[in-house]
């Protein structure tokens, strides 16, 4: 679910501390994406909001994420909006956050 790899090569690139303030930034910026998403789902800005999330999704290392954000946009692209399962990736957003937090949690090992 995270590539946890990818991981370690962002915390070494921007630091340990700019590392806390990426994966803030990150996450409310995704939750606030999402949260718009459910409240007002729309096929005329789906494949523009599939690639923000894949983005954000790719530099966290949030691998399945991406690749469902990546399937919807694609998808989206070709105007088959209808194929999007946005429940799908809701749930893999929250399960990649759920393990990804607990997994960085001051005193587990990462990596």
């Amino acid at each position: 679910m995270i590539d946890w790899k990818r991981v370690e090569e962002l915390k070494q690139e921007v630091g340990d501390e700019d590392f806390t303030e990426v994966v803030v930034l990150f996450l409310e910026e995704v939750e606030e994406t999402i949260a718009r998403m459910k409240a007002t789902p729309s096929p005329n800005t789906l494949e523009e909001d599939m690639h923000f999330l894949k983005g954000s999704a790719m530099n966290l290392g949030f691998s399945q994420f991406t690749g469902l954000c990546q399937a919807g946009e694609t998808a989206a692209a070709n105007g088959d909006t209808s194929t999007v399962s946005l429940p799908e990736i809701f749930t893999c957003y929250d399960g990649s956050r759920a393990e990804f937090l607990t997994r960085m949690q001051p005193g587990t090992a990462s990596g």
